[in-house]
């Protein structure tokens, strides 16, 4: 196993990506302590792994948003299980309006968490990692390509790719690698449930849409010592949507 008796803290881990990453880390022998501001949600994605004979999970109801929150996240994880070897910052949400109508409290409320979040992690991870690790944070081909109505989500995923660049330059003293991935259309309702897709706004290509075991497998790969020289990297899994932008 990849990850046996390791500690794997997964943002917005009750659903989604998120879920589908928490169990792929306890399937490689991993503690997975599935962070989710959706309390119940965590608790029922921490009992699936149970249930499934996985190591002990670790639900932690978090707004990342919230840097006292995420510090009260990572110490209970590593009060339980003594160490922190793996941060996935795969929180975010959308807020959908022109520019012209959104205002500051859109911009921030999305930066907190999309972005924000991931830094305060990331700081907790550097301050307590005790014998290295890895990062892996979740940022979105919108990063580099977008469409209308999404500029803060846009915006803070861009920034997120810029943070991966400067934590890996900072980790490296640390033993802690950072990398960031780069997801497409994936089949979840964050996806389903987009106003753009819905009006068709943005166009969807069923046929290069992508799971949540898509994402997850890469980020098992990106956290695991098989990618041990990959560091600061943007890694596109987007089933070629890039292409066709």
């Amino acid at each position: 196993m990849l990850f046996e008796g390791n500690v794997a803290i997964i943002t917005g881990g009750a659903g989604g990506i998120g879920k589908a990453t928490a169990e792929a880390f306890a399937k490689e022998g991993a503690h997975a302590v599935i962070a989710d501001l959706n309390n119940d949600g965590a608790q029922a994605a921490a009992k699936a792994i149970d249930d499934a004979g996985g190591p002990e999970p670790l639900a932690s109801q978090c707004d990342v948003s919230d840097e006292k929150a995420v510090e009260k996240t990572v110490d209970a994880a590593i009060a339980k299980f003594g160490r922190l070897d793996v941060v996935v910052n795969n929180a975010g949400l959308m807020v959908f309006k022109a520019i012209t109508d959104l205002d500051t409290d859109d911009w921030i409320k999305v930066l907190h968490v999309d972005l924000l979040g991931a830094f305060y992690f990331t700081k907790q991870a550097f301050l307590k990692m005790k014998n290295g690790g890895s990062i892996v944070n979740i940022s979105s081909v919108h990063a580099v390509e977008t469409s209308p109505l999404v500029a803060p989500y846009a915006a803070a995923k861009s920034a997120l790719v810029s943070l991966t660049r400067t934590s890996a330059l900072e980790g490296g003293p640390k033993n802690i690698r950072v990398n960031a991935i780069l997801p497409g259309a994936i089949d979840t309702p964050m996806l389903w449930n987009n106003p753009n897709v819905k009006s068709g706004v943005e166009w969807i290509d069923k046929s290069r849409v992508g799971k949540p075991e898509d994402i997850a497998n890469a980020i098992i790969f990106l956290a695991s010592d098989n990618a041990r020289f990959v560091q600061g990297a943007m890694l596109l899994v987007d089933g070629g949507r890039l292409d066709q932008l």
